[in-house]
């Protein structure tokens, strides 16, 4: 039996929602590109390049950053390298938007079980964030906004307003101290060992969760950290929050 939580922190792609590879160069985004840039490369060169920087991306993704990129450095450094500099520019100055634009997914869609898990959590009176590494934080809490749980968030702490990532427990930190909880005092949902629970174990949180994501899968397990539990989905979250040992103080989750 885990000690329960006096607050619930969690991730957002893999935990929260989901939603099926897409291409990394859509082409509205190409289209705007091209006119963003006066028709200076060829919608051809653009998607190569959002390809390419969609790889070179995730690779910088992967490795242990303390620090974010902003989005006009995330743009410069992985997909405008080689453009004109008229072009560079056009796209740095309008970085903010066209990040929103490559984060937004149509697809993304609330895992199974999350809403009822995040009303269990609500009815034991515990205080919620998220806490996501991502290009544009704006993009994920429009979605949580337009899928009906926006609202249950007392704080949503993104990296790129952050200006720093996952594993760096400052992350894990600051999203306690907006809902004036210890952090060892929170239990942390993530769907990456290498970042989420590694994240947690140096934040020092009273317990942390896996969720499995096809994230969790590519990711393996060798040389990672251990969670202090697994779970498939939401519903598995709601039934490890409804068992769990209440804080000292605090009755049971399932008499609340």
């Amino acid at each position: 039996m885990l000690p329960g939580p006096r607050a619930l922190l969690l991730d957002f792609g893999g935990v929260l929602a989901d939603a099926p590879r897409r291409h990394p160069a859509p082409p509205g985004l190409v289209l705007r590109l091209g006119g963003l840039t006066g028709g200076a490369l060829e919608p051809g060169e653009i998607e190569r390049s959002l390809v390419a920087g969609a790889t070179a991306y995730a690779a910088w993704r992967d490795e242990d950053h303390p620090d974010e990129l902003t989005h006009a450095e995330a743009w410069g450094r992985f997909v405008t390298t080689g453009w004109p500099g008229a072009a560079r520019e056009a796209v740095r100055r309008r970085a903010t938007g066209l990040s929103y634009d490559w984060t937004w997914s149509p697809e993304w869609a609330l895992r199974p079980g999350i809403p009822e898990a995040l009303h269990a959590a609500r009815a034991a009176g515990l205080p919620m964030a998220v806490v996501s590494n991502t290009l544009c934080g704006a993009a994920h809490r429009d979605f949580l906004a337009g899928a009906g749980v926006g609202g249950l968030f007392a704080a949503q702490i993104y990296s790129d307003e952050a200006g720093v990532r996952k594993p760096n427990p400052e992350m894990i930190r600051r999203a306690a101290r907006r809902l004036r909880v210890p952090a060892e005092e929170c239990w942390f949902v993530g769907d990456s060992r290498q970042r989420d629970i590694a994240c947690a174990r140096r934040a020092g949180v009273t317990a942390a969760i896996l969720m499995r994501s096809p994230r969790t899968d590519r990711e393996g397990a060798a040389g990672r950290p251990e969670p202090d539990a697994f779970v498939e989905d939401g519903f598995g979250l709601r039934d490890l929050l409804r068992a769990a040992a209440p804080p000292p103080g605090r009755p049971p989750a399932a008499s609340r």
